[in-house]
């Protein structure tokens, strides 16, 4: 193997397979690693378009001796779905529902088939797959059936092991199989199992979570020797998936939910056995810890009964019962509790709250209270039920012993339970800890009967902690397992036999410190760029499609499905920028690929629970790629724009003429090549009266009052868009606020918060933009006046970027404390907020589409423009998702069909299916400027709508 290169195997590969091949230095590094903390890279990544492919794949393995690892989603905590040689990735085309027959409640379904698309499907059918991990919206069935994933709801419904009547499969010779029950199908496999039938009774399947090692209870015969059971959990290490028959079960009817309160986590698991009697659907732990954290993210959490601990148990109706039965006997259930502290709500709006929490914690879990970094590892031991809250206590006096903390919490129903631990992983100085307490941790679940895993597998993580487990016999029985399944060991190697040592392949120690260089700081991450990046534990939110679900993480992802796309996909190149091994360089073309066709959108740094912002990466990167050296066309026009356009409006005249001038094709066309601009884009034209000279700036004070009096004073900033290209939205603020009772300010002289710079990468020029910023600003900030924004995305740098990039300045902290929204000023309390007489139009019957800005709601948040809006009356359409010009990135010569079709994800559709007379509001110039282009759609700023009301329609039709 090790004399194969990346480039031999690709082209074997390439030879025999119909899917992609590809062995890239960029796509190696971003298969490196999966959802844990190990870092192998493979030599090569294919795509198999069916089952052909993938015996075609197997037999390069076997002639070069090349290992192969099966991967679907990439989502594995343990370190499963990485491997040094073949990573097959079979979320890409095989990823067909091949049947669903309602009548016989099974499902076909092909290995890289995402589990929510199942579940939507089966769902007309009142039908689901039981088992649902936390990961469902991007998990594969093929990566669910190699850990054995399980969920809440696992419980009540099983583990996947026991949803799977059949398995279609590769063995490592090339052997096709089907797995199902009553026959082994595998020569051998029965003997080994009679050799060693008493050991295997009494030591595996003790318990529901129990999923460590191979799962042989499933081939006693008082189990039915079922073989597709058994290679469940098997980690891809017998043989490569290619179909599933899968068990369905109808859809609970009228779920209640019930929240008990305990005076901590243990006390919480003491009283489960005694509620399983319930025959619940779910039993969550939740940990206050957990719930503080949540609450510190999204600002508020729905009242929970008192306790310092948490069971959420979901009780269905069962057959013949009704709403008000599933009701009653979720409050004899609270009764029972050995809790007085309690609550009871029904299937609704109310109980979808409260378990958000649940899920939004599961999310967050990968930061501790104090906000550094949690890691996987022991993230997912299981002991039965009656041992839990014993297990619990224990565990914690572990952590405490070691100075470890993290976020608990997990599915207490089954004794399993989740947290990621900060383990001080980032020197190789400091990992014997890391060893010492999974040593210990391995005992201490052991001692208790327990499973170093419950649903995640063993992987790199655990798989060399299986002796302090299981008896000498059956670590034996699974290495004869895996001899006569794989004799040449090429399937998945590292892990469950002849494992990897649990610490010698992690990824965070053997990265470079790249510290503070001039650009961004990256405060948050203690001045470094490499723990900023490894703020990606890589559970693969930004893989799923939650735009359905008002998120707007990532756009480039939906339009490409291409793991390089994705913001785990970045942030996996630059970790591996950062441990310099596969590319070192700052400029280096996988780097530059790679952040290419990121629009900067910011979503991933609100939608990623670990807090994660690409957008800033990817500044600092152009940064520190470009210092010195000449740069793309792009940064010098584009980067340039708001000085470029004030020369160009300084004289209207001029103004004028480069309108006319550019609304000509071919000189556009020419103009734009050499700007190095997509010709297929049109011109956004200059504003030949720029904003400070409008008649609603004419007479408006730029003197800074020291004492405020009784007038309600508020400083608009007009930034450079507002100033040159649309002043539409900046003269409307004006008219609205005096309606509101402000006496409006405009600064005395004009300023730019460097918006084009940071996305370019020209921090210098940023800083000093920015700096000047302040000066002007700072003072009126410093008498309490609000400054409001009318872009949103510059709004968005004062609030953000700018504490980062100049945070040694006192005054940034003031001047973006002191930035609102417009909705932010005119729904805030006094003294901020409006006159008491002010109020928003009556405009009920009027449809709008809205886009938010991204920045909007990554940075600030749309939470008070939705109130507003609410307030009106209207029937509001809200877009979820980038709009796809996202400035700069939409213009330039590469991107267009991206742009176009990020846009035709949500914003489009929506403009499309609107009524004819809907108004289309968008706050942000680059969203109004790609409905315009692409659409012919005219949008407008919230402050025009709420200035004119329901004239805006007769307004627009003029």
């Amino acid at each position: 193997m090790d004399q194969m290169t990346s480039d031999d195997v690709a082209g074997k590969l390439q030879d025999v397979l119909k899917g992609e091949v590809d062995g890239s230095t960029r796509r190696r590094a971003e298969y490196s690693t999966d959802g844990s903390t190990y870092r192998v890279v493979p030599k090569v990544v294919a795509y198999p378009k069916d089952a052909d492919d993938v015996a075609e794949a197997l037999a390069v393995a076997r002639e070069t001796g090349v290992p192969l690892t099966s991967r679907g989603a990439g989502t594995s905590c343990a370190g499963n779905a990485v491997g040094p040689g073949i990573v097959l990735d079979f979320s890409r085309h095989m990823d067909k529902i091949l049947e669903i027959d309602p009548e016989k409640r099974t499902a076909r379904v092909q290995p890289g088939v995402i589990e929510a698309s199942l579940q939507k499907a089966a769902g007309k059918f009142g039908l689901r797959f039981g088992p649902d991990p936390s990961t469902q919206n991007r998990a594969t069935f093929g990566g669910m059936i190699g850990n054995n994933a399980c969920g809440p709801h696992a419980v009540a419904y099983g583990r996947t092991a026991d949803n799977i009547h059949e398995l279609t499969a590769f063995l490592a010779d090339g052997t096709q199989i089907v797995a199902g029950r009553g026959d082994t199908v595998v020569d051998g496999l029965s003997e080994i199992v009679s050799d060693h039938l008493a050991t295997i009774r009494t030591e595996m399947g003790r318990f529901k979570r129990q999923v460590s090692g191979y799962s042989l209870e499933h081939l006693l015969p008082e189990n039915g020797t079922d073989l597709a059971k058994f290679l469940v959990g098997s980690e891809g290490t017998l043989a490569v998936v290619t179909e599933a028959t899968v068990r369905l079960v109808p859809v609970a009817q009228s779920p209640a939910l019930v929240v008990l309160g305990y005076e901590d986590m243990p006390a919480a698991a003491d009283d489960v056995p005694a509620l399983l009697a319930y025959n619940p659907l779910a039993v969550e732990g939740v940990d206050a810890h957990l719930v503080e954290v949540v609450r510190r993210h999204k600002g508020s959490v729905p009242e929970l009964p008192a306790g310092g601990g948490w069971l959420f148990i979901e009780i269905g109706a069962e057959e013949g019962e009704s709403k008000d039965d599933v009701l009653a006997r979720a409050e004899e259930l609270a009764r029972t509790a050995n809790t007085t502290s309690y609550r009871v709500c029904p299937a609704g709006p109310e109980a979808d709250e409260l378990w958000r929490i649940r899920a939004d914690g599961a999310g967050l879990g990968g930061r501790t209270p104090e906000d550094h970094p949690a890691w996987a590892g022991w993230e997912d031991s299981a002991v039965p039920p009656e041992k839990l809250g014993n297990y619990l206590r224990e565990l914690r006096a572990l952590l405490n012993k070691h100075g470890l903390d993290g976020l608990m919490y997990g599915h207490f129903g089954d004794g399993c339970v989740h947290i990621r631990i900060d383990f001080p992983i980032d020197s190789r100085t400091s990992t014997p800890i890391f060893r010492a307490f999974m040593e210990q941790a391995a005992d201490l679940v052991a001692s208790h009967g327990g499973s170093l895993s419950g649903e995640h597998g063993d992987g790199r993580a655990r798989s060399e902690m299986l002796p302090r487990m299981y008896s000498p016999e059956i670590i034996e029985t699974f290495a004869q397992v895996k001899a006569l399944f794989d004799p040449a060991g090429i399937l998945n190697p590292g892990v469950l036999v002849n494992p990897d040592t649990v610490d010698g392949l992690l990824r965070r120690p053997e990265a470079r410190v790249l510290s503070y260089a001039g650009g961004f700081h990256f405060g948050d991450d203690d001045d470094s760029f490499t723990q900023a990046v490894h703020r990606c534990t890589g559970v693969g939110n930004c893989r799923a499609d939650r735009f359905d679900a008002g998120f707007f993480m990532c756009p480039s992802y939906a339009a490409t499905q291409d793991e390089k796309d994705v913001t785990r996909g970045r942030a996996r190149v630059l970790q591996e920028l950062a441990n310099g091994e596969l590319f070192s360089d700052w400029d280096s073309p996988e780097v530059l690929e790679s952040l290419d066709l990121c629009l900067s959108c910011k979503a991933c740094s609100r939608d990623c629970p670990t807090g994660i912002d690409v957008a800033r990466y990817r500044s600092e990167v152009l940064f520190r790629a470009y210092q010195g050296k000449k740069r793309p066309r792009t940064h010098y026009t584009l980067g340039n724009l708001p000085t470029l356009a004030g020369a160009v409006t300084k004289v209207p005249f001029v103004a004028g003429v480069a309108n006319a001038f550019m609304s000509i094709a071919p000189v556009r066309k020419i103009g734009f090549k050499i700007f190095g601009i997509d010709a297929r884009r049109g011109m956004p034209k200059f504003a030949t009266k720029r904003f400070s000279r409008s008649p609603q700036a004419q007479g408006l004070s730029s003197f800074n009052p020291s004492k405020l009096g009784d007038k309600r004073y508020v400083m608009l900033w007009a930034d450079s868009f507002s100033e040159t290209l649309d002043s539409s939205g900046a003269r409307a603020e004006v008219e609205l606020l005096q309606r509101a009772g402000y006496t409006v300010l405009i600064p005395p002289e004009s300023t730019c918060c460097g918006l084009t710079s940071i996305s370019t990468g020209q921090l210098t020029s940023a800083k000093r933009k920015l700096t000047h910023l302040l000066e002007v600003l700072a003072p009126f900030a410093a008498n309490g006046i609000p400054i409001v924004g009318v872009e949103p995305s510059c709004t968005a740098v004062l609030r953000s970027d700018l504490l980062d990039l100049l945070p040694e300045d006192a005054r940034s902290e003031l001047v973006s404390k002191m930035t609102y929204t417009l909705s932010e000023l005119l729904t805030a309390p006094a003294p901020i907020g409006p006159a008491e007489e002010f109020s928003v139009p009556d405009l009920t019957g009027v449809e709008i589409v809205v886009q938010p800005h991204c920045h909007h709601y990554s940075v600030m948040g749309w939470r008070t423009d939705e109130e507003l809006l609410k307030r009106t009356g209207a029937t509001i359409t809200k877009v979820t998702g980038c709009c796809g010009l996202a400035g700069n990135f939409g213009m330039e010569a590469g991107h267009y069909d991206v742009s176009v079709a990020v846009a035709e994800n949500k914003l489009l559709p929506a403009l499309r299916h609107a009524d004819k007379n809907a108004i289309f509001l968008a706050d942000g110039f680059s969203c109004r400027t790609q409905a315009a282009q692409l659409e012919g759609s005219h949008g407008i700023h919230l402050a025009e709508l709420l200035r004119d009301g329901r004239a805006t329609a007769s307004r627009l039709s003029e």
